[in-house]
């Protein structure tokens, strides 16, 4: 029960990457909030230690009252998991400014959002976890028609060495997970958006290229959020860890016996 006494606020946490990471930390004993505008939300909220609010988290004033309305209920937030993002794809010569500012203002900007609203508790507490999703694609690797996509996740490795040194001093840590292909409904997307006849066969050629012949799932991608939460990882900070079943491994398809 690693995670026993601690409240996590959990951004996208009603389906994706965001329930695993839920349904992980309540495992381990944590107290979990979670801030989602999917009517998901609903079916995650299902006992006494998660509680969830409908929202959008480019909605400042939302955000805050949520947060605070945490503070009520459970009394501290120990971890924040900025798990909540959003990917479409069009190519960069196609894509219009509504496209582009759809990723920049929820995977930036709301992540600084709640980011903003949470540090103070934290701060207050001397002592706190927070943990970035960002992505392989754009710090390591990218595919065509994830230039906005790609953009931001960059952008919140940035974010995430930075704030870690800024709030090193109020014993906060601040770390990033960089997924490759993890099966969640935004990949389901993704392969409808690249073949809407067969997006099955887009998964299977995912899974194939993976040097371990699969997609990881939401359980997996929790258990190392839970370590970067739990006092296991403590002397972690700014770093951003790959999860991707060896995706970014090999240099080539062709050569080697």
């Amino acid at each position: 029960m690693k995670l026993d006494n601690k409240v996590a606020v959990v951004t996208g946490g009603a389906m994706g990457n965001g329930k695993g990471i839920v349904d992980v930390f309540v495992k381990y004993g944590a107290k979990v909030s979670i801030l989602d505008y999917s009517d998901e939300i609903d079916n995650v909220v299902n006992n006494d230690n998660i509680i969830g609010f409908k929202l959008d988290i480019r909605d400042k004033e939302k955000v805050k009252e949520a947060i605070d309305k945490t503070i009520e209920k459970f009394g501290k937030i120990d971890i924040l998991v900025n798990n909540a993002g959003v990917c479409k794809l069009e190519t960069f010569m196609n894509m219009d400014d509504e496209i582009r500012d759809y990723h920049f203002d929820i995977n930036i900007k709301g992540t600084w959002n709640v980011t903003k609203a949470v540090l103070p508790y934290m701060i207050n507490n001397n002592k706190g976890s927070i943990i970035n999703l960002s992505s392989v694609t754009g710090p390591m690797v990218a595919d065509p028609g994830e230039v906005a996509y790609a953009t931001t996740k960059a952008a919140l490795i940035g974010f995430t060495k930075a704030l870690a040194r800024e709030v090193v001093d109020n014993n906060i840590r601040v770390n990033a997970i960089m997924p490759g292909y993890i099966r969640t409904p935004m990949v389901d997307k993704i392969a409808i958006e690249s073949d809407p006849k067969d997006p099955e066969s887009v998964i299977k050629g995912i899974g194939d290229a993976i040097p371990m012949k699969r997609l990881g799932t939401i359980e997996e991608l929790g258990e190392l959020a839970a370590f970067l939460a739990s006092d296991e990882s403590n002397y972690i900070t700014a770093q951003g860890i790959v999860i991707d079943g060896g995706s970014t491994l090999p240099e080539t398809l062709t050569v080697g016996a």
